[in-house]
């Protein structure tokens, strides 16, 4: 090729290069931007599920929170006390010692090989871990590590006398994430239907919303300790029925959040004759098995197993899914994320699809799963751990128990407030007798802000004292009755008088 091509060409490609260029730029020029995302272009679904514990007034809890903290006097009082949820660790309980230092070694294996350091079954436990999952910082196996879900099903076969198999044992983050893969393979249409107890944990009316399913609310009884009514669910199945509505799950919450109750035996035998009669899904939710103050605590799995003992043929297509998780108890562990799901009574080809779910996943947070390990196979009688775990868990246990019965006396000897006693849990329940008729200024004060009376109180009682709990209405409740929820795992008794005297002058500011 000659000079003077080289040089046709080179101007030939600059000049479309430039004339590219000038093209490109009058297109974008000519263009209009487009418009953000609104919420109308999201999956409406997502914007029907609500979240009460995280809703409107843990909001203004953080606004509130962030003010504090730009100007500490700005307000009348000096901190925010969350009330709201369950997060035992952020109201001041302290990590196990047994937890801390076997995840310090998983974290770090060299700390193992400093003397005098950890005690010798910290050491142990941790390399029977670290020599099962490899490393903390990579993933597991989908359904969880093997050694973990053995120790699992060996803490299930010791408390309900009745074995349980690793191969049944799904880890998750925590108990929600169980509840996830459950609704998401139960809500086959817009039809599905999903049982929850009333009042009931939010999470539930929203994973409900999020996969397009119908919740039915069936109401526990306030009057008997919010003991359950097998009539009316019998009757709430049939109804929804004649709609058009199947029934896929019966979720029972046991203690229950947010009531605080513990069910009878009698009680889950019947939750468990709807089940085998209808062919729907138990759900068991037991996280707080471990929080119990009044009365035994028996595993639904436990009384089935007996049920299956008396009388196999009727009950032998009984499906149950039972949840626990590291963040309740005496645990605490809210942030690590740990839980399990055992599901009894499953096909094969159903775990399969939970197990396809848990792979899209790729698997739950390794150290959560570790904690599982720790809570279910803590240290024996004659380990080295074993009396300093024993002191800490039972003192966080009896403490827990003690707030509990002091928030429960306050709240009784507030005007127009009821409250059952605790069984259990981690939460009070009280009901606020406010009635049109003592309380007209009250109704036509929450009228004009479009509030509930409920969240009247609760939004006074946060601007006030800094105390956020959640109104009952986040929750569901009878029509025409005010609740709210509380936990009562802040520590002292300040909280607790500065709510009384907040109380006081609610009601003398709105009762007639």
């Amino acid at each position: 090729m000659c000079g003077r091509e080289i040089l046709f060409l080179v101007i030939s490609s600059e000049y479309y290069k430039t004339a590219t260029s000038c093209e490109n730029t009058r297109r974008f020029l000519s263009l209009m931007p487009a418009a953000p995302l609104s919420a109308k272009d999201l999956n409406q679904s997502t914007l029907e599920a609500k979240y009460a514990v995280r809703g409107k007034i843990p909001i203004r809890a953080d606004e509130l929170r962030s003010k504090l903290k730009q100007d500490p006097s700005s307000l009348t009082f000096d901190r925010i006390i969350s009330a709201n949820i369950g997060n035992p660790q952020q109201l001041g309980q302290e990590p196990l010692t047994w937890y801390r230092q076997v995840l310090s070694i998983l974290q770090y294996p060299k700390l193992a090989e400093a003397d005098d350091l950890f005690p010798k079954d910290v050491i142990s436990r941790a390399r029977n871990i670290l020599d099962s999952i490899g490393s903390i910082g990579a993933y597991s196996h989908s359904q969880g590590d093997s050694l973990i879900r053995k120790s699992v099903a060996e803490f299930i076969s010791k408390r309900d006398g009745f074995p349980s198999n690793p191969d049944n044992i799904f880890l998750t983050g925590g108990a929600s994430a169980a509840v996830s893969y459950l609704f998401e393979i139960l809500s086959t249409s817009d039809k599905s239907g999903f049982l929850i107890p009333i009042p009931q944990y939010p999470s539930y009316t929203a994973t409900i919303s999020l996969n397009n399913a119908v919740p039915i609310g069936y109401f526990l009884d306030e009057s008997n300790h919010w003991a359950t009514n097998p009539a009316s669910i019998r009757d709430l199945i049939h109804q929804n029925k004649q709609k058009g509505v199947e029934i896929s799950a019966l979720v029972v919450i046991n203690p229950g959040n947010p009531t605080g109750a513990i069910l009878e035996r009698s009680d889950i035998v019947e939750l468990i004759n709807i089940a085998a009669e209808y062919g729907i899904v138990l759900i068991a939710d037991e996280v707080y098995q471990n929080n119990i103050f009044e009365r035994e605590f028996i595993s639904v799995r436990k009384v089935l197993h007996e049920l299956l003992e008396a009388n196999p043929e009727l009950y032998k297509y009984v499906q149950l899914a039972s949840l626990h998780s590291t963040s309740k108890g005496v645990s605490g562990e809210c942030g690590q994320r740990g839980g399990y799901m055992e599901l009894v009574g499953f096909t094969q080809e159903v775990k399969d699809v939970v197990f396809k779910l848990a792979s899209i996943n790729l698997c739950s947070v390794v150290s959560g799963q570790a904690l599982v390990e720790l809570m279910v196979n803590p240290p024996k009688q004659g380990d080295p751990s074993y009396e300093l775990y024993r002191k800490e868990t039972t003192g966080i246990h009896r403490e827990l128990q003690e707030r509990a019965t002091k928030l429960h006396a306050a709240f009784n000897k507030m005007e127009d407030i009821t409250c059952n006693k605790p069984m259990g849990a981690m939460y009070l329940f009280p009901k606020l007798n406010f009635t049109k008729e003592s309380y007209g200024r009250l109704f036509e004060a929450a009228n004009q802000m479009e509030l509930t009376v409920d969240e009247l109180y609760c939004t006074s009682l946060l601007e006030e004292t800094g105390i956020c709990c959640i109104p009952g209405n986040g929750f569901g409740q009878v029509k025409g009755t005010f609740h709210l929820r509380t936990t009562f795992l802040p520590s002292g008794s300040e909280w607790i008088d500065k709510w009384s005297k907040s109380h006081a002058r609610f009601v003398s500011k709105y009762k007639s």
